[in-house]
């Protein structure tokens, strides 16, 4: 196969638009003499011959008009691939995949992806449902660029392989049964039902996060049933079996739920992305971020967390 050298094409093209080796060599800051001497290299690299002297000039050969007609193939690819470097170097273009747990995919992700379809077309967002473990252990092994947790589940600020950014203040709601007494009481407190059956995780952040709100509320609840999933949860209560605290972004409305928002003690819990630290800066990465943000804005509850918060 012939050795075709692109910046030897580059020259010979050059050639052609200017007529002559003088004219070639200004316009590519060369010496004549080099501009020949290139030229000579690949026309034996190439085995062929290209030029072919005419008094004072040279002119092409069929050979080399050949040779540039599939050379200009060539160039327009690399234009593109400029192009496409250039745009993925100012992150408009790229590949970022994103880690979400379940109830962010979507409340926050999908809305931010359809986002970038209008704004950065040409950033592609892979999304995987994982949980805060999988996540960080996807994100730290370089599977996915981007993890949403709760910043309770987040690695901790002083971990020096992630930066962490404050997305949300989600807050806690609570799911009543539609004929419960308190259903329509104003105001509501937590406080106000402290002596109900209440409805959370065994283990995990969630049980942590009810139990918190509860004791902060000054009482400790009892769990009458214990449930992870939120159709679960919610099934439990619309059936007049307990109450339960739920995140606004997973609320799902059922006819036989009401949903009252929390007053004097209303809870929130914050929810936070992680990059491989330094990714966050003149990337794709920085756009989902800033799109994530977008999207998780209308949703937020007053200040967010600061990054070290849980």
């Amino acid at each position: 196969m012939a050795d075709w050298d692109i910046r030897k094409l580059q020259i010979l093209r050059t050639l052609r638009e200017r007529g002559t080796v003088t004219a070639t060599a200004e316009a590519l800051h060369m010496t004549p003499s080099a501009v020949s001497q290139q030229l000579t290299n690949l026309s034996r690299q190439l085995g062929v011959e290209l030029l072919r002297a005419q008094g004072r000039r040279v002119r092409l050969t069929d050979a080399a008009r050949l040779v540039l007609r599939h050379a200009e193939a060539v160039f327009e690819q690399l234009e593109r691939a400029d192009a496409e470097l250039a745009a993925h170097v100012r992150g408009e273009a790229g590949e970022v995949r994103v880690g979400a747990f379940s109830t962010a995919v979507p409340a926050l992700v999908v809305p931010a992806v359809i986002a970038l379809r209008a704004s950065h077309p040409g950033i592609a967002v892979r999304v995987r449902e994982a949980e805060a473990q999988e996540a960080y252990e996807l994100l730290a092994a370089g599977d996915v660029d981007l993890a949403l947790s709760l910043a309770a589940q987040a690695p901790s600020a002083v971990d020096a392989r992630f930066t962490r950014v404050p997305l949300l203040a989600d807050p806690l709601d609570v799911a009543l049964p539609g004929g419960h007494p308190l259903a329509r009481a104003e105001p509501l407190r937590l406080a106000d039902l402290a002596a109900e059956p209440w409805i959370f995780g065994g283990s995990g952040p969630w049980s942590d996060i009810t139990r918190g709100a509860c004791e902060a509320a000054g009482f400790r609840p009892h769990q009458g049933h214990a449930a992870a999933g939120w159709p679960a949860i919610l099934a439990m209560v619309e059936a007049g079996m307990g109450v339960a605290l739920v995140p606004r972004m997973a609320a799902v409305p059922r006819a036989g739920v009401v949903m009252r928002e929390l007053r004097a003690d209303r809870p929130v819990r914050h929810v936070v992305a992680a990059v491989r630290r330094g990714a966050e800066e003149g990337t794709a990465v920085a756009r989902v971020l800033d799109a994530l943000r977008g999207s998780a804005a209308p949703r937020s509850d007053g200040p967010q967390a600061p990054p070290g918060a849980g």
